[in-house]
């Protein structure tokens, strides 16, 4: 107890220290004179709510483990699971037709992350290779998209492959240079081509338009039919061509629907490379690289598959969003963005599809919902990130993996 009590003292001295210049000190401005108006009673809450914690931190955790000792999920067949995940997906199709505005754009926010989580999730949770610099593929995706639409005039459904197919060409080449990396080394490396890709974007200026970016992408078309006010000269839109009327909220749900369809199918694409000899080669790899080599598998060529295919599903996501946006300029793609995809990777479960769909939600709408807390924003996220590490490292959802184990 004693010990428990050292440690309580100390995280609270620890934790005044870095509240004091954060939230402990007020500046008042009065006259020609700036003052410093401490405030001591945040800083002892602070403190003390710090105190509390770690005294009782021990007893929480026995708390918890036991209870998941003791409760046990019940075990669904094919077929229940089949329905049950049939009947969430026409939820999501019939849910928009219900819901406000704000609602169905904030559900299209969360299906760009879902995309692009399973899709960092190949790469660290099914390959085992750490990657910062994820962000990168999804600007290389949105801004082919864009500078395809500027210079060439693409539609949305032209460039969707193509943005595809570049992020993908930049994941197979970024892969080379990291083919012996791994750890530490490989994040920053590709902590590096993020922030490259970033930098490139901003001083390209006569291509990429720069810090500006690239404005006036138009949103995807229905069959070939603009999903609009107006359509240009000689066409109709969407709403003309059905007889019906116009209205906001239609665009809103048709990118929402969209959005659902693009991250299907990178869910069904990924669950079945998972089953398919490249995706137990990826486990293999990220188990043990040396006995992967053994079984006469080739690191480099599963590698490269891994950053490849992610890559591509980062281009898809990226598409949508300059897309959905209507503007792509390089703030929107910066490390920030990089670290909450991979959060969301690892608060799911490295390797659980359906943690990272979970993962994505709470993530997305959470910070929606306490709009009041926007200042305190990083502070309540990285706050979260320190309880499920200490609470449960494996994830909300962790993925059972197939075990055997030998009798004594």
């Amino acid at each position: 107890m004693a010990k428990q009590i050292q440690h309580a003292i100390f995280a609270a001295i620890i934790a005044g220290v870095i509240i004091a210049p954060i939230f402990g000190f007020q500046i008042l401005r009065v006259g020609m004179e700036t003052t410093l108006k401490p405030d001591w009673p945040m800083i002892f809450w602070g403190m003390g709510i710090v105190f509390v914690f770690q005294l009782i931190r021990p007893k929480v955790l026995a708390l918890l483990s036991k209870r998941q000792q003791t409760i046990s999920l019940p075990t669904l067949n094919s077929k229940t699971r089949q329905g049950l995940m049939l009947l969430l997906v026409a939820a999501a199709l019939v849910w928009p037709f219900f819901a406000g505005r704000a609602q169905i754009d904030i559900a299209t926010l969360v299906l760009i992350y879902v995309m692009l989580g399973l899709g960092l999730n190949i790469v660290v949770g099914f390959a085992g290779l750490l990657d910062l610099g994820f962000v990168g593929f999804y600007a290389v995706g949105a801004y082919t998209y864009a500078l395809l639409y500027h210079w060439a005039g693409w539609g949305f459904w032209a460039s969707l492959p193509a943005a595809g197919a570049m992020a993908a060409l930049f994941g197979y080449i970024l892969g080379f240079p990291v083919l012996r990396l791994r750890g530490d080394y490989l994040a920053i490396v590709t902590l590096g081509f993020g922030e490259i890709i970033r930098l490139l974007l901003i001083n390209l200026y006569p291509i990429t338009g720069g810090p500006d970016g690239i404005s006036g992408i138009p949103k995807p078309t229905v069959f070939g039919y603009v999903m609009g006010r107006r359509a240009p000269e000689g066409e109709i839109t969407f709403h003309e061509l059905v007889g019906w009327k116009f209205s906001n909220v239609d665009v809103i749900i048709y990118l929402y629907l969209l959005a659902l369809v693009l991250a299907l199918v990178t869910l069904f694409v990924s669950n079945r490379l998972m089953r398919m000899p490249v995706g137990r080669a990826w486990e293999a790899l990220r188990e043990d690289e040396i006995a992967c080599r053994s079984l006469g598998l080739n690191p480099t060529g599963i590698k490269l598959s891994a950053f490849t295919i992610g890559a591509m599903f980062a281009g898809f996501g990226g598409a949508f969003f300059a897309a959905r946006q209507g503007l792509v300029n390089p703030e929107s793609f910066t490390f920030i963005e990089s670290a909450l995809i991979l959060a969301i990777v690892v608060l799911g479960g490295m390797g659980s599809q359906l943690g990272v769909i979970l993962a994505a939600v709470l993530l997305t709408v959470v910070p929606e919902i306490a709009r009041q807390f926007a200042e305190y924003r990083m502070l309540i996220f990285g706050l979260v990130m320190v309880v499920m590490m200490v609470w449960r490292p494996q994830g909300l959802l962790p993925v059972k993996r197939p075990h055997v184990e030998l009798k004594a």
